[in-house]
């Protein structure tokens, strides 16, 4: 769009007489302004208008003047005298109209050293182009040119040089995507400033190989402006913070200063003779200079008291919380550490400085920590601040102990902040919930669900061709005689050295597991499940275990088992493996109790053929000839309890 522009001004030079081309941009720049504060609302389309109303202003006194040149000497009083009045009017209007669209553009508000300096930075502006123009109009009268066209020309330079200044200022009150339409129109008042310029210095006509030069830079600079409100940030509502000034509106102060003593040096370097105007203006800069110096000074203390207050009050916040904060740079060593790390972790905040990542962090927690860390540290390295990392891990107390610890880790000016909370009660609980969500409460053992989710486990891993798992369903005989005659205490305790003796019998990588009431279940792999009779083996020695005698509170108590064995088939799910062995135990039962059967399943079509060995001995356990189940020697079932 921008070399569009610059296009058009180059075509508009060459084939447009300067009385045409001018004035046209005028009237494009105008239109352009008032189309597009009909798309915009509120502060930002007064202000488009006013810059409207400012070109088209601008563009009148064009053309009034442009008359007063060609008709020299042919117009009568009248007609001459009111060219001139509407030339002054169009101008002044220009002026004011502009200027009244860029402080309708910053936003008001601000202290009332703010507002000191704003009328400081105002006169500092003015004063210098007063003094400026001052010396052009020495310079013109002592070329003897005509005062009404000094002051005009004047007049149009001040105007650009002072919404030039203005727009400068708005440039750095917007944020850096918002800037182009403001840099655009700073663009523009140089071109403009620069053809006024050469109205007042250059000899008339003012060309340059043919080129007339003001024109030139008078169609480009409007054309600009026509082109700058459809950029971004055309219609952007500025707010000014002029609390916190950045360096270049402090060094820029200087600028007025210099403009003044620049013009009256080069003034005096051409024999230019010199009044005492110009030396009051730049004395009055220099003290408003001053002035706005020590306001600036002034208003910094105030914000370094107001900035300290707010630390101490943050700090207070920091130090009372019970979270640790800790502040980290990207190379990894801890800059900051809040008290609560003393009472958390054991360790005094000082004695953390200087260390190093992982700080106590355990060994398999490392990864997903510095996982996060090290994206935090390309973020930082690109430019990117992305949310924070939420990281899981454990913290070796002084103690020695390990903590659980939630941290959030976000960045900071510094590098990275961390925020972390202790939540070993929480997970401990956790811990607790679930053991009871999965383990039986009276005996510790796993429950129901917990063994047929070990069941199916075992049922996946199991290698194709390999003898399966064994699965035992038992049943303590007797038991509710002893519940009811002796009291659930005994039945209770009876209960729990009955866990325990299951628990003896089969290996630590076995699964017993109790499923309710007096019925318990044992899961047996490797190799107690790799072959019927050393599954066979690990149920005698269970049936062995459980029958005898139990001594609970000074009384002997005699139960028995009923056991129910068998092998899981491939295909077979974990709910009909237990209902396979709890109908199998359910025979041993009818059989007389206190014995061992095995469930007899029918192979699925799957491709599994049993080992020479299980086949061999499988039929025995399963003959009806032969019972499985073994007597213990003791005759007839009885249960009960008897004091020693």
């Amino acid at each position: 769009m921008l070399a569009a522009a610059i296009s058009a001004s180059a075509t508009a030079v060459l084939f447009l007489p300067v009385g045409v081309g001018v004035p046209a941009a005028h009237g494009l720049a105008a239109l352009s302004l008032l189309e597009r504060a009909r798309t915009a609302a509120g502060r930002v389309r007064l202000r488009l208008a006013l810059f409207a109303g400012s070109v088209a202003a601008g563009g009148l006194n064009h053309l009034a003047v442009s008359q007063l040149a060609s008709f020299q000497g042919e117009l009568t009083g009248d007609r001459h005298f009111g060219l001139q009045l509407l030339a002054v009017t169009a101008n002044a209007l220009c002026l004011v109209v502009a200027i009244a669209g860029v402080v309708v553009a910053v936003a008001d508000g601000g202290t009332t050293l703010v507002g000191l300096r704003r009328v400081l930075d105002g006169w500092m502006i003015a004063g210098s182009l007063l003094t400026l123009g001052w010396v052009l109009l020495l310079h013109r009268a002592d070329q003897s040119v005509d005062a009404f066209g000094s002051l005009q020309d004047l007049a149009r330079v001040v105007t650009d040089i002072l919404v030039f200044g203005l727009l400068v200022a708005m440039r750095y009150s917007l944020k850096r995507p918002e800037r182009t339409a403001t840099t655009v129109g700073v663009l523009a008042l140089v071109a403009l400033s620069a053809s006024d310029m050469m109205r007042i210095l250059m000899p008339a006509p003012g060309t340059w190989y043919g080129i007339p030069c003001a024109a030139a830079c008078s169609i480009t600079g409007l054309i600009l402006i026509a082109v700058a409100p459809w950029l971004a940030g055309g219609t952007s509502v500025v707010d000014v913070d002029q609390r916190i000034m950045p360096v270049v509106g402090v060094v820029a102060a200087f600028v007025p200063v210099a403009i003044c003593v620049l013009a009256l040096t080069a003034h005096t370097m051409v024999g230019g003779r010199t009044n005492v105007v110009p030396l009051v203006l730049a004395g009055s800069l220099l003290i408003a200079l001053g002035i706005r110096q020590g306001i600036i000074h002034a208003d910094h203390l105030h914000i370094t008291r107001e900035a300290t207050t707010r630390e101490a009050l943050y700090r207070a916040l920091v130090d009372g919380t019970r979270d640790v904060i800790t502040i980290v740079s990207l190379e990894g060593r801890v800059r900051y550490v809040s008290p609560a790390a003393h009472h958390v972790f054991g360790y005094r905040p000082e004695d953390l400085l200087g260390a190093r990542l992982p700080l106590y962090c355990h060994p398999d927690d490392l990864t997903p920590l510095m996982h996060a860390v090290e994206t935090l540290r390309q973020e930082a390295a690109s430019g990117i601040r992305g949310p924070g990392r939420r990281v899981s891990c454990r913290v070796r107390h002084a103690n020695g102990r390990w903590r659980h610890v939630e941290s959030t880790i976000s960045h900071h000016t510094e590098g990275m902040i961390f925020s972390s909370r202790d939540v070993t009660d929480r997970v401990n609980r956790q811990e607790v919930l679930e053991h009871l969500a999965f383990h039986d409460a009276l005996t510790g053992l796993p429950n129901r669900a917990l063994f047929t989710d070990r069941v199916a486990h075992a049922l996946r891993k199991r290698i194709t061709r390999a003898a399966p798992p064994a699965v035992l369903f038992m049943d303590l005989d007797g038991f509710k005689a002893v519940n009811d005659s002796a009291g659930h205490a005994v039945g209770d305790a009876l209960l729990i050295h009955a866990a325990r003796r299951l628990q003896a019998s089969v290996r630590a990588e076995d699964t017993v597991a109790r499923l309710g009431g007096d019925e318990f279940a044992a899961l047996l792999e490797g190799e107690a499940g790799t072959h019927p009779l050393r599954a066979k083996d690990v149920a005698e020695r269970i049936l062995s275990a459980l029958t005898q005698p139990y001594q609970i509170a000074g009384n002997e108590a005699l139960v028995s088992a009923s056991i129910g064995m068998t092998l899981a088939l491939p295909g077979v799910t974990p709910d009909e493996l237990l209902r396979q062995a709890d109908e199998a135990m359910y025979e041993a039962k009818r059989a007389g109790k206190g014995r061992i059967r095995m469930h007899s399943p029918q192979p699925r079509q799957t491709g599994y053929s049993p080992s020479p060995e299980a086949s061999q001995t499988a039929t025995p356990l399963q003959s009806s000839d032969e019972p499985a189940a073994h007597d213990l020697g003791r005759g007839p079932h009885t249960a009960g309890t008897r004091n020693p």
